[in-house]
């Protein structure tokens, strides 16, 4: 089966965005200008996977970003809901993670970028992400949409290592471990 991996950023205190929405605050002073590694994950998966929120934020960056293919999913949109300029580029589906991951495997994916907050729980959930990169910036919230939520049970991590940038920034990758 494909694998699912995240590459994420949050707040100290666990958020990824404020209450609104706005992750404008994700860049702080001299960030934009590091390698955080993004482009390196990026070259090793063969799509992505995001939830509906996530990707109506990345419809408001402009230029469509992503030079891969891009599944939505979500239970409220469906593919009348593609802008035209998106045409082919994004597929929207309402399944399950699961069946996600076995739809993408049969087009042969192997390795599958996951995005957006509730969208990462419920993989998690389901025990179908291999690893985290996740990257904290130094800022509290204080309130926000976090980046994990509730699980049915605890889900051990193995540290891989932490690698902090000039900005301040602190990137950690774990291992779930089945």
């Amino acid at each position: 089966m494909t694998t699912a991996h995240v590459f994420i950023a949050a707040s100290l205190d666990g958020y990824i965005a404020r209450e609104d929405g706005d992750i404008a605050w994700l860049t702080p002073n001299g960030a934009d200008a590091e390698d955080h590694g993004f482009n390196r994950f990026y070259a090793t998966v063969d799509g992505i996977i995001m939830g509906r929120t996530t990707w109506e934020k990345v419809c408001t960056f402009g230029d469509w970003p992503f030079d891969k293919p891009v599944i939505v999913l979500s239970r409220r949109l469906t593919e009348a809901d593609v802008p035209p300029d998106q045409i082919g580029k994004l597929r929207i589906w309402n399944c399950s993670p699961r069946e996600a991951l076995e739809r993408v495997g049969v087009e042969g994916w192997r390795r599958a970028y996951v995005d957006g907050g509730q969208l990462i729980q419920s993989f998690l959930r389901e025990g179908l992400i291999a690893d985290i990169v996740l990257t904290r910036i130094p800022r509290l919230l204080g309130r926000g949409l976090p980046l994990f939520g509730d699980l049915a049970h605890e889900l051990p991590l193995q540290h891989l290592g932490t690698h902090s940038f000039p900005s301040g920034l602190v990137q950690s990758h774990y291992a779930v471990v089945a």
